[in-house]
């Protein structure tokens, strides 16, 4: 199943188990609607990211689809909006980043273009090659551009650019499905506060 998560809504609960989590609307819907089947996430984005959330129908299935995304077969695509206008207009950011959980720096890759360049922003197009925890924030306030809205990596009032939250959008996911090898491709709109910042 194929969710698009709004902005400030957690996949699953943190330690504070929180009930109105994406999983838990979702699996109430199914029952309401009769589908006796558990949806269970197949990966997750961050409470402020909003975009396309994967789940899967069984914990058999949740495994396959886990493994092709930690195989790195699944095609992730987000659209940011970065302070300022990094140097290239394409490129890849290599920089480690460190797993708290493991106690070690894990090799990471995110791959970018941008789109277009505004007054004190740019719009980019952003692949992440690997799957660290908040590794497209973490990256790009590394190479001095910020996302807009960025709170937690970096402060907002240090910019003239506001937005309410880190504008970051899960826009495209691409993967063969691992039960029938159909190839899938699902893609999801800039969501209203993103495409109305953009407007103006």
């Amino acid at each position: 199943m194929v969710v698009d998560k709004p902005s400030g809504m957690l996949v699953i609960p943190t330690p504070k188990k929180e009930t109105n989590t994406l999983t838990d609307l979702l699996n109430r819907d199914l029952d309401k609607r009769g589908i006796e089947v558990n949806a269970h996430p197949c990966h997750r984005l961050d409470r402020e990211t909003s975009g396309i959330v994967l789940y899967a129908k069984g914990k058999k299935m949740q495994k396959l689809m886990m493994d092709e995304f930690r195989n790195r077969r699944v095609k992730k695509s987000y659209i940011a909006f970065v302070q300022g206008k990094p140097q290239q207009d394409s490129g890849t950011i290599r920089k480690s980043i460190f797993n708290r959980n493991k106690n070690r720096a894990e090799p990471s890759e995110t791959r970018y273009e941008v789109l277009e360049a505004r007054q004190g922003f740019s719009i980019v197009r952003v692949e992440p090659m690997t799957g660290r925890t908040n590794q497209i924030r973490i990256h790009f306030k590394t190479i001095g551009h910020p996302l807009v809205g960025e709170s937690v990596y970096a402060f907002r009032k240090d910019f003239e650019i506001k937005f309410r939250r880190a504008a970051l959008h899960a826009a495209e996911v691409e993967f063969l499905h691992p039960a029938t090898g159909k190839k899938l491709k699902f893609t999801s709109p800039l969501p209203s506060d993103m495409a109305n910042f953009v407007r103006g």
